[in-house]
């Protein structure tokens, strides 16, 4: 097979689609409907959350960051989808293809951190609720909130803007219904070992030291409330 660099492949094909016939417009309405109802109900809680002065806590602006995710992360999947349902020929511009790989993961690690956070702040409030005013100050929390949105952001620049799009690619077909990284790295023919050990370098710190630190917090939050139940 010709060997062919990545800015040579004008579109990837998405084979994960079949036939369906007429069901294709049920599906569409189906697709259609979950999509507006995610943007309507974290559109209503975020001007929920804006307008009302009594939830402008850390909590509530950590939910509000998590909101914005979904709507970010909805976006960045369900249009893309619901223009294939409709489509005969399920091809997507390389372009495209990068900037929704991008939304994706981007959408993810946000997800992971903003719940991470959470966490961290159910920790301090209930470990420790006399000093949590002090510990989660307003300055705090829009460090963190910052760091939720910078760090993902700036991650998969790296990943796809270094590391996949100057990939020599051998072929062009996904075999999903969405564009995804990890098929984009396997249709290369260039050497894909500083994907492979960014990627697990990139998981086992990150994914897995988040999932330590949720365990950790809800795990301390139980102990404090047994506690607190043993000697009331």
């Amino acid at each position: 097979m010709m060997m062919m660099n990545s800015t040579q492949v004008s579109y990837f094909s998405l084979t994960a689609y079949f036939d369906t016939g007429l069901f294709k417009y049920l599906y569409f309405i189906i697709i259609m409907c979950l999509y507006v109802l995610i943007i309507s109900a974290n559109v209503l809680l975020i001007v929920v959350i804006c307008s009302n002065r009594s939830l402008h806590e850390p909590m509530y602006l950590f939910l509000c960051s998590l909101f914005v995710n979904e709507l970010y992360g909805s976006t960045g999947l369900f249009p893309f989808l619901l223009v294939q349902i409709l489509s005969d020929i399920h091809t997507v511009a390389a372009p495209l293809c990068f900037l929704q790989i991008f939304c994706l993961y981007s959408y993810g690690g946000v997800e992971f951190l903003t719940l991470a956070v959470m966490s961290y702040d159910r920790y301090l409030a209930i470990c420790y609720p006399l000093q949590y005013n002090t510990r989660m100050t307003h300055t705090k929390v829009t460090v963190l909130t910052a760091l939720i949105w910078f760090y993902p952001l700036v991650v998969n620049t790296y990943i796809v803007s270094g590391l996949t799009v100057p990939l020599r690619l051998c072929g062009n077909v996904i075999n999903k219904v969405y564009c995804d990284n990890y098929y984009v790295v396997k249709l290369a023919c260039s050497d894909t070992s500083v994907n492979n050990i960014f990627g697990l370098a990139h998981m086992f710190t990150v994914i897995f030291a988040l999932i330590i630190l949720i365990l950790f917090s809800y795990m301390r939050i139980l102990r404090e409330e047994r506690y607190i139940h043993v000697y009331a």
